[in-house]
């Protein structure tokens, strides 16, 4: 037995980062990955790499190639950083232009509990929403990296619908900070079909008072 437990500590010591950097295909990884694969780490391994800077922890049990991180993109760390999620909400209000302002932080939508989390990436929130509302995105891919991003339409209708409680009186649509006039040139077909789905009659309201 005591051969056994020194042939393993001395196979866990054999697994090298220039392995784990030849053999991983994505930058972006987690514990279970690498279980997936065939390795064996220990904590203390990952521990070490993390140290020499050698990866970048994203969150437990997430990590990156440090000396990938130049090339991974903020969409797809958010993508991999909770899933299932899509991004929408500011951020992607943003992307579409229909909220004029800059947006540092992505926010998503998940079917899981509400989270934060905070890298070298920046902040990543995720706003829990029912099953059966998470739907309405797309599948983007940007340098080879993939992320699932609302629908212009959806998008805006999960911002309305996550800020319903600061929406007392028409005038408090201002305080959303819409380009309305973008939002004039959205599918408005769409809009209204994915309006009804959300089955809101405040939401509904608010929907054509936009378009008016």
């Amino acid at each position: 037995m005591l051969y056994l437990i020194q042939f393993v500590i001395q196979k866990y010591k054999k697994m090298k980062y220039t392995e784990l950097l030849k053999n991983l295909k994505d930058p972006i990884f987690s514990i279970q990955d690498l279980k997936l694969m065939g390795y064996k780490i220990i904590p203390s391994q990952i521990s070490s790499y993390s140290k020499k800077g050698q990866i970048i922890k994203l969150k437990n049990g997430l990590y990156l190639i440090a000396d990938k991180k130049d090339i991974v993109i903020t969409e797809n760390v958010a993508f991999k950083m909770y899933e299932p999620s899509y991004i929408s909400l500011e951020w992607a209000l943003s992307q579409y232009g229909i909220m004029p302002e800059v947006i540092y932080n992505i926010t998503s939508v998940t079917t899981k509990a509400t989270r934060k989390f905070k890298n070298g990436f920046g902040l990543f929130i995720y706003k829990s929403i029912k099953k059966n509302l998470f739907w309405g995105y797309k599948k983007e891919e940007k340098n080879g990296q993939v992320y699932l991003i609302a629908q212009p339409e959806k998008a805006l209708l999960d911002y309305i619908y996550f800020n319903l409680p600061k929406i007392k009186k028409i005038s408090d649509l201002d305080d959303l900070r819409l380009n309305k006039f973008v939002i004039k040139e959205l599918d408005k077909n769409k809009l209204k079909k994915y309006t009804k789905i959300f089955n809101n009659k405040e939401i509904s309201k608010i929907i054509e008072e936009i378009l008016k």
